[in-house]
């Protein structure tokens, strides 16, 4: 026998880290109206008209709800567009995102 010590390689996984959510936001204002706001968060986020009028009626109660997550360049897409609805007809309406914790 040899004096040489074998020793096994070591396979080194990648791990792919999923990407980072991002949380929708709707801030409540007094001017926009509510149907208007159901209204987008039906046609933006896919909700029915339930779930679009308890996000609304929390973002009203409350100053602020988190309408959805997704993953980054998607939130912010999502939350640009209805924000554009709401400015294009002279509404101060917005979403904003912000990181999942």
């Amino acid at each position: 026998m040899s004096d040489i010590a074998i020793k096994p390689r070591t396979k080194v996984k990648t791990k792919t880290l999923r990407p980072r959510l991002h949380k929708v936001i709707l801030v409540n204002d007094d001017y926009t109206p509510r149907e208007f706001v159901v209204m987008v968060l039906k046609a933006e986020f896919r909700m029915n008209q339930e779930q679009a009028y308890r996000v609304m009626m929390t973002a009203h109660k409350r100053g602020v709800c988190v309408v959805a997550v997704y993953a980054q360049d998607i939130a912010e897409t999502k939350a640009t567009r209805a924000t554009e609805a709401g400015r294009s007809k002279g509404y101060p309406l917005l979403f904003t995102t912000e990181p999942e914790e």
